[in-house]
């Protein structure tokens, strides 16, 4: 019987261990808990849920809705149990987080061919391995990781910036240019005049922030690197327009001058569909993000796919170091799942973690590795994380501006979503008939 170790018992390690056990693989599963705990952790359980108890939407033409019914659709444990132990939440999938846990672990140690190891690892087995310890990944394993990798590859907080859909960016408002004219004009420039500038500045200081943890505090307190854009706004009202709103070596067509202050997006993605506002790594709450934002020039209409965080997060530079299996590019027995890989979000961990496992079970079992349509969420997610075109990798969760447009536009948001939902049914349905008939 092939064997394959799986670190770390969270959501993504768990339906790493379902998937292969019941791929007839034998699987050793890590866990630290109750040895040892993250700063974050505190229930001896399974899967635990540390932040929320909400797994999000669960109408189909959501992101979350819509992945969720492909991960359904290969047996995901975690949905099975979250339905099992769902709460009232409107439309939203949430879940009682010690039942879904005690679920969770229950199941695993039911499987016959899954062995449960208690204690840190420190060193990866040797062997077919999938690493998924999460973003609070312990110092002795991320330095053995750091290593296997590369350090320059490996982060240890998140302090990104918020990304918008493209087509969501009023093009009437904004030009493309780069500052001085030099090389291509990539970059969508977002220019204020001093009024606007002025109430943009007002709104910023007065935000309201997230309150970090303890142990992030003191990171945050000390990287300059990771100053949020509102703690730089309080420095004073022209700080920003020396630092990254700073507007030299650039010319507002509409007027024909330097404008007062500048923004500039830069591309996120190969499709350019999704763009980034340089340097506005914020602890803002999200709604403060969508409101203060929005006062943008050209982004007043803006779609948040993604809004800024600052967050202890291990994770990977994933388009340098892995494939669209999850594997690294340079060591395929090697995988990796969960938010290291830079899925961010509970039910996006958890998908990583059954794709990850069925492409090792498929090498394995001498089976043709297929990676799910980039019409669907899942096929989305793993051609983001090993897309090399992004330069400046930031997690990313479920969104809908990682699947690829409709061939036909379709007005109205709701329309366009519940198309394109449709559409990755579709790709699902064949995908997993196409696996079938290998």
């Amino acid at each position: 019987m092939n064997k394959v170790s799986v670190i770390g018992a969270g959501l993504a390690g768990c339906e790493a261990a379902w998937a292969l056990a019941n791929r007839g693989i034998a699987v050793t599963l890590y866990e630290m808990k109750p040895e040892k705990y993250s700063p974050a952790h505190h229930y001896e359980g399974f899967a635990e849920l540390v932040c929320s108890n909400s797994l999000k939407a669960m109408r189909l033409n959501s992101a979350a809705g819509l992945l969720k019914a492909e991960m359904k659709a290969m047996n995901s444990l975690v949905v099975r149990c979250a339905e099992e132990t769902a709460v009232s939440a409107g439309g939203a999938l949430a879940v009682d987080r010690t039942a879904f846990s005690d679920a969770m672990t229950k199941a695993i140690r039911a499987l016959p061919n899954v062995t449960v190891v208690t204690g840190e690892v420190t060193e990866l087995p040797q062997g077919d391995v999938i690493v998924a310890t999460g973003p609070l990944t312990s110092e002795a394993l991320s330095e053995t990781i750091g290593r296997r990798c590369g350090e320059k590859y490996l982060s240890f907080y998140d302090a990104s910036a918020p990304i918008v859909t493209k087509e969501s960016i009023d093009m009437e408002r904004v030009y493309f240019a780069t500052r001085y004219d030099r090389g291509e004009a990539d970059y969508i420039n977002c220019s204020f005049n001093k009024e606007e500038y002025e109430a943009f500045h007002e709104a910023l200081v007065n935000a309201k922030s997230v309150e970090l943890h303890e142990f992030e505090k003191e990171y945050f307190k000390v990287y300059e690197g990771c100053m949020p854009i509102e703690v730089l706004a309080k420095r004073g009202l022209d700080t920003m327009r020396y630092g990254p709103l700073r507007p030299v070596g650039l010319k507002d067509p509409r007027t024909g001058h330097r404008p007062w202050a500048n923004i500039q997006l830069r591309r996120e993605n190969a499709a350019g569909t999704m763009y980034n506002i340089v340097g506005f790594q914020t602890n803002l709450l999200f709604p403060e993000q969508k409101r203060v934002f929005s006062m943008i020039p050209g982004l007043e209409n803006a779609e948040f796919v993604r809004y800024g965080v600052m967050h202890r997060n291990t994770f990977l530079d994933s388009p340098r170091l892995l494939d669209g299996w999850f594997r690294l590019k340079k060591e395929p027995t090697v995988s990796f799942a969960g938010q290291m890989t830079g899925v961010e979000g509970y039910i996006e961990s958890a998908a990583s973690g059954i794709l990850a496992a069925h492409a090792v079970a498929d090498r394995l079992q001498g089976r043709k590795l297929l990676l799910p349509p980039p019409e669907t969420m899942m096929g989305a997610l793993c051609r983001y994380i090993s897309d090399e075109s992004v330069e400046d990798f930031q997690p990313m969760g479920s969104n809908m501006g990682i699947l690829p447009p409709l061939t036909e536009p379709v007005k109205g948001k709701q329309e366009r979503y519940q198309a394109m939902a449709d559409r990755a049914v579709d790709a699902m349905n064949s995908y997993l008939k196409a696996r079938e008939e290998r």
